[in-house]
């Protein structure tokens, strides 16, 4: 994809961040998802890299290379006209500067980013080490001239026992994300607890993703909890999943 296409794509994702409270960007993971969720008038994609991983037999938590969800995600991206992003987990051991340059030279506009580190047995990057690393893709992201949006997320709710007990550093972790340079943050595992969720947006000053199911979720109740931004992650391909088992039931002989 050409340059000037990418950055009128990357300036329309930020107007529509703006523009929709909140914005949902259906969670797509090849050439006829993408267009599905676009023909049915969504302004904006993402790729999760479970769903991706599943479509091409391989493990989530970067069992694939860099190199290989580069190839697999750019016939997606030129699928579409909407903004795409790329949830690239913990960044396949790329430097910020790399990650970048990947992305953009396949069309992507945006991406999540992961504080648990896959490649090395599945570590929690500290608060600092994070920040620094959403820091250094904010830097390239400019020293390209390309507004990629930028999702920064952490884990630390997924990992913990008691998902309230890690409220305060949560937040200071998601904070610090924010002054990084990341233009929204992603808390996982929370979808379910309004109190936690509400906590957060209210501390944040930038959108806050949440994970939705597109069936037993309402997009009503994330406006009114504060949510910038949603995403489906796996679940609307465990949904299709479920009614393709449905479907296909009544034709077993």
């Amino acid at each position: 994809m050409d340059l000037p296409t990418t950055v009128e794509r990357a300036r329309r994702l930020k107007q529509l961040h703006a523009d929709h409270q909140p914005l949902v960007l259906p969670t797509v993971w090849d050439v006829w998802s993408a267009r599905t969720a676009a023909g049915a008038g969504f302004p904006a994609l993402t790729i999760g890299s479970h769903p991706l991983a599943e479509s091409r037999g391989a493990e989530d938590h970067e069992g694939q290379t860099f190199e290989e969800v580069l190839a697999a995600v750019r016939p997606i991206i030129a699928a579409v006209d909407v903004p795409v992003s790329v949830d690239l987990e913990a960044g396949y051991g790329q430097r910020p500067a790399d990650l970048i340059a990947g992305l953009i030279e396949v069309g992507g506009v945006g991406l999540n980013v992961e504080d648990t580190v896959h490649s090395e047995g599945g570590r929690l990057r500290s608060t600092e080490e994070h920040a620094e690393y959403v820091a250094g893709l904010r830097a390239a992201a400019d020293d390209a001239g390309v507004p990629v949006w930028i999702n920064g997320r952490t884990d630390l709710f997924l990992h913990a026992q008691d998902a309230s007990a890690v409220l305060d550093e949560a937040v200071e972790r998601l904070l610090a994300l924010e002054r990084a340079g990341a233009d929204s943050v992603y808390p996982v595992r929370i979808q379910d607890d309004d109190a936690l969720l509400t906590a957060v947006t209210g501390a944040l000053g930038v959108p806050v993703n949440s994970t939705a199911h597109p069936v037993r979720h309402d997009l009503d109740r994330f406006r009114r909890l504060g949510v910038g931004r949603i995403t489906y992650g796996p679940l609307l391909q465990l949904a299709l999943t479920d009614s393709m088992k449905d479907m296909l039931g009544a034709w077993k002989s």
